[in-house]
């Protein structure tokens, strides 16, 4: 088990970015899979949901980032845990998927709910994974890579 310690702004912007490239990979491929299955492949589409993605839920994440830290810090972190802030981002970012597939296919349809429902499994999966690793890397380390050591 890891003690959870207040994390820098800096730290959560590096963890926000992680996340996203690959979320919004993800998201790409997903978005690929699933218009391609529908037989309306559009790179373009998968392209601009990721990008539009990437902005907005990047901006969301750092919020979610920063209440998970207000939730856990100086706790031992179990997976339990990780599991349930895993959980509360998926509600927020699959959701977010849904709006934002369906407006740029200019349709709330099944294709939006299929990339939503699609990402759900294949993000919460990664997520989790993302969260663990992070877990285990030394916040010290960040910090004297921005600022050098310290005196």
């Amino acid at each position: 088990m890891t003690v959870y310690k207040t994390e820098s702004h800096i730290r959560s912007v590096l963890k926000g970015v992680s996340w996203r490239v690959v979320a919004t990979t993800d998201t790409v491929l997903v978005v690929l899979l699933v218009t391609c299955l529908d037989g309306n492949c559009s790179i373009d589409s998968a392209i601009k949901i990721g990008v539009i993605e990437f902005l907005v839920k990047f901006i969301i994440y750092y919020f979610h980032e920063r209440a998970w830290q207000k939730i856990l810090v100086n706790k031992k972190v179990t997976q339990k845990q990780t599991l349930r802030k895993t959980i509360s981002w998926r509600i927020i970012a699959t959701t977010m998927t849904f709006f934002i597939s369906g407006s740029v296919l200019e349709s709330f349809d099944q294709i939006a709910l299929y990339i939503a429902l699609t990402e759900l499994f294949t993000k919460f999966a990664l997520y989790y994974l993302h969260e663990r690793i992070w877990l285990k890397l030394p916040l010290g380390r960040i910090r004297r890579f921005f600022y050098g050591k310290r005196r």
